[in-house]
C-alpha cells in the first residue's frame, strides 16, 4: 500500500458517518394494526425499560423493525453512559414508539411540522404536548432522533436550543471542538472577539451550519450554503454578523468564496424606467472603466432619466432617438425637479421630499448623462447627432451656484475637538452589543490622523502599514541609538495614490506618528486587502477582523464621538461637521499662521495637482482679515472725534427743555451750541452764525467757570472734501470754504450773506488711538 493510499484511508476513516449507515431497516411508513396493538399491550412501563426486554417475546418481536433503528441511534450518540442519560434515551424510545402507534405512521415518514410538534418549539410547548412521564431531558434526545431518523434540519424553528450540545451528541464532541478551534485560530489572528474561548456565538452559529449541512467537516461548507442562510433569513442580528465572520474564516481556509456584501445584505440593485433605456444603461455600466462607486452612482442617475422618459417621453426611450430637443426638454425638467421626483425609493429623504433640487444634484445628473452619451458615441454605439458637451451642458443659472466651498470649522470648536481627540479614553468609545467594535489604539490612531494629517477620508482608510517614517539629523542622535525622540526628528507620512495625484510624502506632527506606531504595535496580523483605487493587494494600516475601516467610519462614528466628549454640537452655522472639513480647517490654519506656508508649499502638503485647487482651501482667517482691515485705518480715516461740553445744570434744571443750550462743541476758538452739529455743513469751517460763541466772550468765560460740566468725545463722519481738508492742508480748506460760501448756516444766512470772512480756523480734531 502506498503512502498516498494510507493518507487517503486515514482521511476517510476520520470522516463522520451516520450511525444508520451500513444497516438495512424496513422503512415502511405505514404502521400496521398489529404493531400499534403490540405497543399498547406492552404498556408504558415495559417500553421505558427496554434494557430488560426479551427480543424473542411476541410483543417485542412485532415492533422489532421500529425498535432497531431507535436502538442503533442511541448506541451511536456520543453521550456518556450515566444512569440519568440512559434513562433519558429509554424514555425517548418510548415516546417515539407511542407516537408511531398513535399516528399509525413510522418516524420514517413524519414531516418537518410533525417533528416540530413532537420536539416542541419551546421547552414549555414540549411539556404541554409530551406524556407526563417524559421529563425535560427527553427533548434533546428527541431532536437527535429527528435529525438522524427524520432528516430534520430546521433547528431555527425550535427557538432557544443547545445546538453545540446536540452537535457533540450527533457528530462527537472531539470532532466538533476540533473544527471550531480551526475557526477560532483564524479569527483570533485577525482580531475578532469570536476567536476567544469564552465566546459562545461562534460555536452556536457553526453548529447550526454543520447540522444544516449534515456534516461536521468545514471543508463541506460551501458558498451556496452561506447564501442560502442569508436569503432564507435563517439567522438574524448578532448571529448574522457571526455568519459573515465565519464565512470569511472558512474562505481563508480555502473551502468557499468570501462574502460579497456587507453584514445585513446589500441594497437591491436600482431598476425602473423605460426597459430599452435600462438595457442601454446596463450595457454602458458593464463597459465603463470608472471606479465602481462612481460607475454605480452614474447608473443610478441615468435610471432616473429612464423613469422620466417612461413618464413623459416614451417615444424617445431609445438613446438612438435622442435629439437636441430631447436634451433641452430634460434640462428644463431637471431645473424644475424636486427631491423625490422619479426616484425608486424615498427612504432616507426625510423632510427634504418636495423641496427643489440643489445645484450640485442637478450638475451630477447632467454630468452622468453627458458621460453616457459621450461614451456611447465614442464607442460607436450611437450616431453623433449632437454634441453632448454642448447639448447637455450645465446652464449658467446652475453653474453660477456651483464651486468648491471648503467650510472651515471655527477656531474655538476645532480646539475643543483637538482636546477631545488627544484625551480619548476607552470609556469614550461607542459600545455594541458585543462590546467595543475596534480597539482603543485603532480608534485613537484614526482620530489623530483625521485631526492632524489633513487627508481625505478615503486616503486615511487606505494608508498602509509602515507609512510613518522618522527623519532626523545624525548629529543629534547617537549612531548606536535605536530610538528616535519626537523632538529630535521629523515625522513623515507616506500617502498612497489619491484622488488628484500619485503617492507622495508629507511632514506631520510627531503626535500622529506616535499614535500610528502604538496601533501598529498591537495590530493583529491581517490578510492583504485589495486597494480598489490601485488594484493592489496591500497591508492596510487601519484594518481589523480581516477588513479595513469603512470610509464612512469617521463621519458616522469618530466625529459624533469627539463632539460628545468635547461638548460641542455636530453641526454649526456652516452645516454638519464632516471629515473633509478638517482638511479645510488645517489648510486655512497653515495659511494664516504667524509664519504661514506659501501657496505652493500648501499645495504640496495637501497633495493637489494644481495650485488652483489649493486656492479654495487657502482662506484668509477672519481674525487675520480683521487685523488687516484695522491696520488699513478705514474707520480712523473717515471718522474724527471732537470734544463737547455737556452742561448738566441746564439738563437737571429743565432749562434745556425750554431751548437753553446744553451742548457746547469745542471749536478751539469758540463753542457751537447747535444740537445737530454733526449735520452742519460748516462744521469743518465754522461760519460763526448765531449758534457760535467766541471763547473770549463773557458768556464763554461763564461757561468755563461752571463746575458741573461733563467733557465727552463725539465721533464725526467726514465727507471726501472734509477728509481732504484734514489731510491736504490749507489749499483744500480754501476750496471747502469757497464751496460753502453760499450754503445756509443753521441760523439761516449763508457766510456770503452774513459777510463772514472766508479765512476761518479749521475745526480741531482730537487724536484717535489705533488698536
Amino acid at each position: 500500500m502506498t503512502l498516498s493510499t494510507l493518507k487517503s484511508t486515514a482521511v476517510q476513516d476520520d470522516r463522520w458517518a451516520s450511525p444508520l449507515v451500513g444497516h438495512h431497516f424496513d422503512t415502511s411508513i405505514e404502521v400496521p394494526p398489529q404493531e400499534a396493538r403490540a405497543v399498547t399491550e406492552l404498556g408504558i412501563r415495559n417500553l421505558r425499560r427496554l434494557q430488560y426486554h426479551d427480543p424473542t417475546a411476541p410483543g417485542w418481536r412485532t415492533i422489532g423493525r421500529l425498535l432497531r433503528p431507535i436502538e442503533t441511534v442511541n448506541a451511536g450518540l456520543d453521550s456518556p453512559p450515566t444512569p440519568h442519560r440512559r434513562r433519558a434515551m429509554l424514555d425517548t424510545a418510548a415516546v417515539l414508539l407511542v407516537r408511531c402507534a398513535e399516528t399509525r405512521q413510522s418516524f420514517w415518514g413524519w414531516t418537518t411540522d410533525e417533528w416540530v410538534h413532537l420536539v416542541g418549539r419551546t421547552q414549555t410547548e414540549f411539556r404541554r404536548h409530551a406524556p407526563e412521564w417524559a421529563g425535560d431531558e427527553v427533548r434533546p434526545y428527541l431532536a437527535a432522533h429527528a435529525y438522524l431518523l427524520g432528516s430534520f434540519t430546521e433547528f431555527h424553528r425550535l427557538g432557544s436550543f443547545q445546538r453545540l450540545t446536540l452537535s457533540w451528541r450527533i457528530f462527537g464532541k472531539e470532532r466538533v471542538n476540533s473544527e471550531i478551534a480551526r475557526l477560532r485560530k483564524v479569527l483570533l489572528q485577525w482580531g475578532y472577539q469570536l476567536g476567544r474561548d469564552d465566546d459562545s456565538l461562534l460555536p452556536m452559529v457553526t453548529c447550526q451550519l454543520l447540522l444544516f449541512n449534515r456534516s461536521p467537516h468545514l471543508e463541506d461548507l460551501n458558498t451556496d450554503l452561506f447564501d442560502q442562510f442569508r436569503s432564507n433569513r435563517l439567522l438574524e442580528g448578532a448571529r448574522l454578523n457571526t455568519l459573515y465572520a465565519l464565512q470569511r474564516a472558512v474562505a481563508a481556509l480555502g473551502f468557499c468564496d468570501p462574502p460579497h456584501h456587507r453584514i445585513g445584505g446589500q441594497s437591491p440593485k436600482a431598476t425602473g424606467g423605460a426597459p430599452v433605456w435600462e438595457q442601454w444603461v446596463d450595457r454602458w455600466h458593464a463597459t465603463s472603466t470608472l471606479t465602481p462607486p462612481t460607475r454605480g452612482q452614474t447608473r443610478s442617475n441615468l435610471l432616473k432619466v429612464g423613469r422620466w422618459l417612461a413618464a413623459e417621453h416614451p417615444d424617445v426611450a431609445d438613446p438612438a432617438d435622442w435629439t437636441r430637443q430631447t436634451c433641452a426638454a430634460w434640462i428644463a425638467a431637471l431645473d424644475r425637479m424636486k427631491v423625490g421626483d422619479y426616484v425608486q425609493r424615498t427612504a432616507g429623504l426625510g423632510d427634504r421630499i418636495g423641496k427643489p433640487l440643489e445645484a450640485p444634484s442637478k450638475e451630477a445628473q447632467l454630468a452622468a448623462i453627458r458621460r453616457f452619451f459621450s461614451d456611447c458615441q465614442e464607442w460607436e454605439w450611437l450616431p453623433r447627432r449632437f454634441d453632448p458637451l454642448r447639448a447637455l451642458g450645465t446652464p449658467r443659472s446652475i453653474a453660477a451656484l456651483l464651486g468648491p466651498n471648503p467650510r472651515v470649522i471655527a477656531d474655538d470648536i476645532w480646539a475643543k475637538l483637538l482636546w477631545a481627540g488627544l484625551n480619548l479614553h476607552g470609556d469614550d468609545l461607542p459600545v455594541t452589543s458585543s462590546g467595543q467594535f475596534y480597539p482603543l489604539e485603532l480608534v485613537r490612531a484614526v482620530t489623530i490622523t483625521w485631526l492632524f494629517a489633513g487627508l481625505r477620508s478615503n486616503e486615511i482608510v487606505r494608508l498602509r502599514t509602515g507609512c510613518i517614517r522618522w527623519q532626523h539629523d545624525s548629529t543629534t542622535i547617537p549612531a548606536d541609538s535605536d530610538k528616535v525622540l519626537a523632538r529630535d526628528a521629523v515625522c513623515l507620512l507616506d500617502i498612497p495614490t489619491n484622488k488628484t495625484g500619485t503617492a507622495f510624502t508629507k511632514p506631520v506632527d510627531p503626535i500622529l506618528g506616535q499614535a500610528i506606531e502604538a496601533w501598529q504595535a498591537i495590530r493583529p496580523t491581517q490578510p492583504r486587502l485589495l486597494d480598489r483605487r490601485t488594484g493592489e493587494q496591500v497591508d492596510m494600516l487601519f484594518a481589523n477582523r480581516a477588513r479595513r475601516v469603512s470610509t464612512v467610519y469617521i463621519n458616522q462614528t469618530v466625529i459624533p464621538m469627539l463632539c460628545r466628549k468635547a461638548g460641542v454640537p455636530d453641526t454649526d452655522v456652516r452645516g454638519a461637521i464632516t471629515s473633509h472639513r478638517a482638511r479645510s480647517t488645517i489648510a486655512s490654519q497653515l495659511y494664516n499662521a504667524k509664519e504661514p506656508m506659501t501657496l505652493f508649499e500648501l499645495q504640496a502638503w495637501l497633495g493637489h495637482r494644481s495650485p488652483q485647487s489649493t486656492q479654495f482651501y487657502a482662506k484668509i482667517a477672519p481674525n487675520t482679515l480683521a487685523k488687516a482691515y484695522d491696520d488699513a485705518g478705514y474707520f480712523a480715516r473717515n471718522v474724527r472725534t471732537i470734544e463737547v461740553l455737556v452742561d448738566r445744570d441746564a439738563i437737571t434744571s429743565g432749562a434745556a427743555a425750554t431751548g437753553e443750550p446744553w451742548q457746547h462743541y469745542d471749536l478751539g476758538h469758540g463753542y457751537c451750541t447747535y444740537t445737530f452739529f454733526e449735520q452742519c455743513a460748516h462744521r469743518m469751517a465754522c461760519a460763526r452764525c448765531d449758534f457760535y460763541t467766541p471763547k473770549e466772550s463773557s458768556k464763554s468765560q461763564l461757561l468755563q467757570a461752571k463746575t458741573n460740566l461733563q467733557r465727552m468725545l463725539v465721533s464725526i463722519p467726514l465727507t471726501d472734501d472734509e477728509q481732504a481738508a484734514v489731510e491736504d492742508g490749507q489749499a483744500a480748506l480754501d476750496r471747502l470754504l469757497q464751496r460753502l460760501a453760499d450754503v445756509p448756516t443753521p441760523a439761516g444766512p449763508s457766510p456770503r450773506q452774513s459777510k463772514t470772512p472766508l479765512t476761518v480756523t479749521q475745526l480741531p480734531i482730537v487724536a484717535v488711538t489705533h488698536g
